[in-house]
């Protein structure tokens, strides 16, 4: 399980490229993306709170990267955080997601990335429940359901 100080001391340090990385240009990620979904994953956007239904979706399922389809969360791990964005407590594994400290905006955050292509996420947040106190706040449209376990 992931703690705080584990995403800071990842956030630090470089990300490790996974062995089957996925790059592909500007053009070729519009011809793939809705201008949404490419607007948030590509540019590092952000969408308007409690824009999705996605908040309030707690069936069993998993939840993928809208760019490249990697495995990013499990249903089991979301919660309702009442922030208007999809929250989860853990990554489907602690090597899905990339971080980077994020200093826009005038503060200190963590930024989460799809570690596979680079794709902006969201935010990870000290303040989830227990046991692990973490809240990944992601946007809606950079994740797929991927349907039950």
């Amino acid at each position: 399980m992931l703690t705080w100080d584990d995403v800071l001391q990842l956030a630090r340090a470089p990300d490790p490229a996974p062995a089957d990385h996925l790059a592909l240009s500007d053009a070729e990620w519009r011809a793939r993306l809705t201008p949404d979904q490419f607007r948030v994953t590509r540019q590092a956007g952000t969408e308007r709170a409690f824009s999705s239904d996605m908040c309030s979706l707690f069936e069993p399922g998993r939840y993928a990267c809208v760019c490249c389809g990697a495995l990013l969360f499990d249903g089991a791990e979301k919660f309702e955080s009442g922030t208007g964005w999809p929250s989860f407590t853990q990554p489907a594994s602690p090597a899905a997601i990339a971080y980077h400290v994020d200093e826009s905006h005038g503060m200190v955050r963590v930024e989460t990335v799809c570690a596979r292509c680079d794709a902006h996420l969201g935010h990870v947040f000290p303040d989830g429940p227990a046991p692990g106190g973490l809240r990944y706040c992601m946007n809606a449209v950079a994740l797929v359901r991927a349907g039950g376990h």
